[in-house]
């Protein structure tokens, strides 16, 4: 695959994918005879991983740090067991976060339920 339909099946753009290349979110693609990359489905499972652990909110260092693990082979199982549960931890604590933003999005949208009804904003939890 070129890198433009790599980029339309993935809905990113080029700069994004040739970045995560540069840093070593993704091994170095292969590349034709003219210099043109051409991605393999190894390729694209690279690019898979590195999308799926970018939008679980894993930082992009730890994404490398995980390639360069992986290819260094079997021997860093658990270096790789434990890097992604660290980035387990993470994405658990911005759950938990965003579940409190949430609740207090759904108390206000309840008070502004009540005042749609009742024509009186009140900010008090009903006891």
């Amino acid at each position: 695959m070129t890198i433009r339909e790599v980029c339309d099946k993935y809905q990113i753009s080029p700069d994004t994918l040739r970045y995560y290349e540069r840093i070593g979110a993704i091994p170095a693609v292969n590349r034709t005879k003219s210099g043109i990359r051409d991605y393999n489905e190894e390729d694209i499972g690279w690019v898979e991983n590195a999308l799926c652990m970018r939008n679980a909110g894993v930082p992009v260092e730890m994404i490398v740090q995980y390639v360069k693990l992986c290819r260094q082979g079997d021997g860093t199982f658990s270096a790789r067991r434990d890097l992604l549960k660290e980035a387990r931890s993470q994405i658990l604590g911005q759950i938990e976060k965003y579940q409190i933003e949430l609740e207090r999005l759904e108390y206000k949208i309840s008070r502004y339920e009540a005042a749609v009804e009742t024509g009186k904003l009140v900010w008090e939890k009903p006891t």
